[in-house]
């Protein structure tokens, strides 16, 4: 027989869009969340992103048992999966709602339902799918990323330095490494001149890095160090050349 269900029946039509939505949106709808492990929770507050698909369903004279997986993705790379049972206990009553760390724990509440627990009218095994995650250039470890972004933009005196649009962005970033990127322009060693190029490389929460180019320099009328910020390394590179042909 048909099974007259989507997705639809008990989440709004314009779905969450972020993890952490989609675990906010579970919770608040099942009864028993409250049984899940407090590791559990905090685990999935750092997911980066999330699948859910319909597992198995069954109707049958007015009653119904539907049961979801709902994936995240963690930031170490792992998967952790909880599993929705959504039912009703009476013939055209309301569905009620319970979340289950485990298959095991799932085939025990759908064993308690006035239903066939193991002859759904159809099952869907498919195990969710991601995108694969950005391999990234830099090792980075948690710290005030925003915080550094606002100081070095603040700093930079150069009038093309990047704009609100990148701080803004910035300012979500989870961690930050600065290196030195060696080789200078071909007259920066004239007059005594000293060019220094860095990379501020920023980690965002989706695992894409961005990276502001730092030229610290002397090629100043009286000599005092100056910061210029530039959005790529050619730009710096440019720069420090045109700063370095600008000194006799």
């Amino acid at each position: 027989m048909s099974v007259p269900y989507q997705t639809a029946a008990y989440e709004p039509r314009e779905s969450p869009r972020s993890p952490e939505e989609h675990l906010a949106r579970l919770l608040g709808r099942t009864l028993n969340s409250f049984e899940l492990p407090d590791e559990t929770i905090r685990r999935l507050d750092c997911a980066l992103a999330y699948d859910g698909s319909l597992r198995s369903a069954h109707h049958s004279a007015g009653l119904h048992r539907e049961t979801y997986r709902h994936t995240w993705l963690l930031a170490d790379g792992s998967a952790l999966t909880l599993w929705e049972l959504v039912h009703n206990t009476v013939p055209g009553g309301e569905p009620q709602h319970e979340v289950y760390l485990d298959e095991e724990e799932l085939r025990t509440a759908t064993g308690r339902l006035p239903l066939p627990p193991d002859t759904p009218d159809f099952e869907l095994p498919v195990p969710a799918q991601f995108a694969p995650l950005p391999e990234t250039r830099h090792t980075y470890a948690p710290d005030e990323a925003g915080d550094h972004a606002r100081r070095l933009l603040r700093r930079a005196e150069n009038a093309d330095r990047p704009g609100s649009d990148v701080l803004a962005l910035l300012t979500r970033a989870s961690g930050h490494r600065i290196t030195q990127a060696f080789g200078r322009p071909g007259r920066a060693g004239r007059a005594g001149l000293c060019f220094s190029l860095y990379e501020h490389a920023f980690l965002l929460g989706d695992g894409a890095e961005v990276s502001l180019w730092e030229v610290e320099h002397t090629a100043t009328p009286d000599g005092r160090h100056m910061c210029e910020v530039y959005a790529t390394e050619d730009a710096a590179r440019d720069a420090m050349e045109r700063r370095a042909a600008r000194v006799p």
